[in-house]
């Protein structure tokens, strides 16, 4: 087994084996990595065996504790098609050891949820089962699984009745500027607090990779922009990253409506993801938010992440 730490002479080959890997997507390309690099400075790792390149696994050390990634939704071990579950259990033996002897105390390491599994790709919870890892944070999202049909309850129907019995409509957009004005002032008003990603930092994404990130825009009848979705696709399943709508547009069921037309224009994918309705490390449960997930028939699974104490 042979550990590399990443450097920038390994993005080619970086990227590359993450859009060919069974459980890796774009998040995890550099470009996207890299974006808050000043936050999280890089202590990413390549895995090779007899030569070739079977895992990667993006992370960065704060206060001597590895992360798999604080800047990251999920994060863990990327691993190729032809990885064997022997291969990762070497993996982190290696790796183990390796960050125990540059003293460091603990590994934070946040799995990828298996909807964004191209191939089956559980092999690293196994391992972390024998290295005694602990649960440490557990949030669910509410996912549709598309092969069961579409199934809204009656106060989603009624919502999609009122928005367009208001005569609102939605397109695709990609004036970001637009949307983050008024998510930023939802945020502001609701939480107190700002978005994850900056105006310039969701436009630096969004032109890095164009055909993943997309945005949708609720206008009214007189062309005011009351709502909008912020979205990333990959290959088997679309995720909801940002949604927010004005006082007008939420009193119209401009949300409903939004969420409405993403659901079946993607209804060719396997999973609509809506997204985690939890705080505080997944013990507080937003049971309104989660419930208007619900509404469209949405069903939990859960984002896990574990602690390994070396």
């Amino acid at each position: 087994m042979d550990i590399r730490i990443y450097t920038a002479e390994y993005k080619k080959k970086w990227d590359a084996f993450v859009r060919s890997s069974k459980n890796g997507t774009f998040l995890f390309c550099r470009d996207f990595m890299e974006y808050h690099s000043h936050r999280f400075p890089d202590h990413s790792f390549l895995f090779y065996t007899k030569n070739k390149l079977i895992a990667v696994m993006p992370g960065h050390i704060s206060e001597k504790i590895f992360y798999s990634h604080q800047g990251l939704t999920y994060g863990g071990l990327i691993m190729s098609e032809e990885i064997t579950s022997t291969d990762v259990l070497t993996i982190f033996e290696h790796l183990t050891v390796t960050l125990r002897n540059q003293g460091i105390k603990k590994m934070i390491y946040k799995a990828v949820p298996h909807i964004y599994h191209k191939a089956p790709s559980e092999e690293d919870l196994y391992v972390l089962f024998r290295y005694k890892a602990s649960l440490s944070t557990r949030s669910i999202s509410s996912t549709i699984f598309y092969s069961n049909g579409i199934k809204y309850d009656k106060r989603r129907t009624r919502g999609l009745k009122k928005a367009l019995n208001n005569g609102l409509t939605v397109i695709k957009s990609n004036d970001l500027a637009l949307f983050w004005k008024i998510l930023s002032n939802n945020l502001e008003e609701k939480y107190s607090t700002q978005p994850v990603h900056s105006l310039s930092e969701i436009s630096y994404l969004k032109e890095k990779f164009p055909n993943e990130i997309h945005l949708f825009l609720a206008f009214d009848r007189n062309d005011v922009p009351v709502s909008g979705c912020l979205i990333f696709e990959m290959e088997y399943i679309v995720h909801v990253q940002y949604i927010a709508a004005t006082k007008d547009g939420k009193k119209h069921g401009a949300v409903d409506l939004v969420i409405d037309h993403i659901v079946n224009t993607y209804s060719h994918k396997t999973y609509f993801d809506y997204g985690i309705s939890t705080e505080n490390n997944g013990l507080y449960l937003n049971e309104n938010l989660i419930h208007q997930k619900e509404g469209f028939g949405a069903r939990g699974i859960v984002y896990d992440t574990y602690t390994i104490d070396l």
